[in-house]
């Protein structure tokens, strides 16, 4: 027995020491790696792309994957991190909301962007996300550049980057749509830029950011490089290849100003004028190539990762919104644009190895929305859809209000499906707002298109962890957002009956994808849940930096190295 003890004694002390004796070599390590001035957190890139697809389902993907050449999207997702389960967790899913929820980290309850538009109870006005008329417009003589982040509470990722290196960072940001452009480039962006139609054609930007434009984006625009895309639309593939989508000529899509039905070939020169020149270009997929353009020209005269000090440069392709708006998921259209976007990320990849350097970037896709299938289409296969009918909703909550408190100006305004209540009304009437919120909500619940109603005080007092509650509730700013939140049943849309459109919490306007590529990522899926706001979180473990102020996100822990 004594030497049985011994012998575990014996044991014990060897382990003992040959933990002590390993933790002692990791910590000499770590003090000669400091000592050689070797960084332990490992070098970032030198140049961070973001990327947002506007309105991509994450099942353009899949769908259309035979489609796509082996340099684009396979590329990005062969050898990056995807997440298969990728959604939003808030309402409403719309662009400026999906765009500073990428950047910031959190949701429309800490950024306070809680729709492209919506009414402020406080000026008792429409505002829009990026507006801004204390700002003058750069390189054009229109209104089309007073715009600026000043609605955006919070900072976002490419603000900690340039915080991080005292504003030695570069961050341009780039997209047909102003709000595509603003919101990703921060606070403290040097720049951001994006494209005037019209008879313009150009990229122009805000006094936000700048006096003039630079020279070079003033060769560039004087060059009219758009212009090269003034041509017919044809399908890039055979038709008969278009298996994944519906016929060409359905009733559930829009046409073009001049055109008779929505089929293969758009002329785009014969339409031009009747479409307002330039804006044309918006709805093709060639407005996401000439953004490809501008961006890479960024690129080049900005010196983008040209040196160790992380840059970024933010691309929302805005044209695959307008797309899917006018054409709806079921279409060739958009199909097409698709396969024509993979191509441009082709384009992208390859320039990016040639002037920063393989290994050198990394690189994220996301989107800042999905969008509903076209509810008539849906409606047609028997499957339960449909559409609002908000003018006789509002005519019939007129009639309500009379007979309930004597007077219809209790309802101040009414935009993404939020009720704005007029609180001094309701103090000089006597009237409790949260009973007058109940009376209201029990109204509505009886309207045709109306499937839940909450009341602001649910939102911002329930305990809501998971489902549409916590959608919306992640959703709702205290100081921006309405009385009563409205909810559609499922495939209920207020829109035109051809095309379509998104907002939603549900899953069709929720489910994105996210690819994470480059360096610094672990090659690789997930089926996990993960959200948008995990973006930001993730980008700043990976670059070393500070999150987001408002970032309620997690960062992915499969993605990093």
């Amino acid at each position: 027995m004594r030497i049985y003890f011994f012998r575990l004694n014996v044991l014990l002390l060897t382990l003992f020491l040959g933990v002590s004796i390993s933790l002692e070599a990791q910590v000499n390590n770590r003090e000669r790696e400091a000592s050689a001035g070797i960084n332990t957190f490992g070098d970032p890139p030198r140049l961070v792309v973001g990327i947002v697809v506007d309105q991509m389902r994450y099942d353009y993907l899949t769908r259309f994957w035979d489609h796509y050449g082996k340099k684009g999207f396979k590329r990005l997702i062969g050898d990056g991190f995807l997440s298969k389960n990728h959604h939003f967790g808030y309402a409403p899913t719309s662009t400026g909301p999906g765009h500073a929820s990428v950047y910031t980290g959190t949701t429309p309850s800490g950024h306070g962007v809680i729709g492209n538009n919506w009414y402020d109870k406080y000026t008792d006005s429409g505002v829009y996300c990026v507006g801004d008329t204390s700002q003058s417009s750069v390189g054009t003589t229109t209104n089309a550049g007073q715009h600026s982040p000043h609605r955006l509470m919070t900072t976002t990722i490419t603000d900690q980057l340039r915080l991080h290196y005292q504003m030695r960072s570069k961050v341009i940001s780039v997209a047909i749509k102003d709000r595509g452009a603003v919101l990703p480039g921060g606070h403290t962006a040097n720049a951001a830029y994006w494209f005037e139609g019209g008879t313009s054609g150009h990229w122009i930007s805000s006094s936000y950011y700048m006096d003039a434009l630079p020279v070079w984006i003033q060769e560039y625009n004087a060059s009219k490089a758009a212009d090269r895309y003034k041509e017919v639309w044809k399908l890039s593939h055979k038709p008969d290849s278009y298996v994944e989508s519906g016929p060409d000529n359905v009733p559930y899509e829009g046409v073009f100003s001049g055109e008779t039905s929505p089929v293969f070939p758009h002329d785009l020169p014969a339409l031009w004028e009747a479409n307002g020149g330039y804006d044309l270009l918006k709805a093709t997929p060639f407005g996401n190539s000439l953004t490809l353009d501008f961006a890479l020209e960024a690129l080049e005269k900005e010196a983008l990762g040209a040196d160790e000090i992380t840059d970024f440069l933010a691309i929302s392709f805005s044209s695959t919104d307008y797309v899917g708006h006018m054409y709806g998921v079921n279409s060739k259209e958009v199909q097409d644009t698709y396969i024509r976007l993979d191509e441009d990320l082709e384009r992208l990849l390859k320039e990016l190895d040639r002037s920063v350097g393989e290994g050198a970037y990394t690189v994220f896709l996301t989107a800042d929305h999905g969008v509903s299938p076209v509810p008539a289409y849906l409606s047609d296969a028997r499957i339960p859809a449909g559409y609002l009918y908000k003018d006789k909703m509002r005519e019939r909550l007129e009639e309500f209000m009379s007979f309930t408190y004597g007077t219809t100006d209790l309802l101040k305004g009414f935009s993404n499906n939020q009720l704005f209540l007029d609180h001094d009304l309701m103090r000089n009437l006597e009237l409790d707002p949260e009973y007058v919120s109940a009376q209201f909500a029990e109204e509505l619940m009886k309207y045709d298109g109306i499937y839940k109603v909450y009341t602001s005080g649910q939102l911002h007092n329930g305990s809501f962890t998971e489902g549409i509650e916590a959608a919306l509730k992640n959703g709702y700013n205290q100081k921006r957002s309405g009385d009563l939140i409205l909810l559609p049943p499922p495939a209920h849309i207020d829109y035109s009956k051809t095309g379509t459109t998104h907002g939603s919490p549900y899953i069709y306007d929720t489910h994105v994808p996210l690819i994470f590529y480059g360096k610094g990522v672990v090659p690789g899926s997930t089926v996990r849940k993960t959200y948008i706001r995990d973006i930001a979180p993730t980008l700043a473990v990976m670059l070393g930096i500070a999150f987001p102020n408002g970032s309620t996100g997690t960062p992915i822990p499969e993605v990093l190295e």
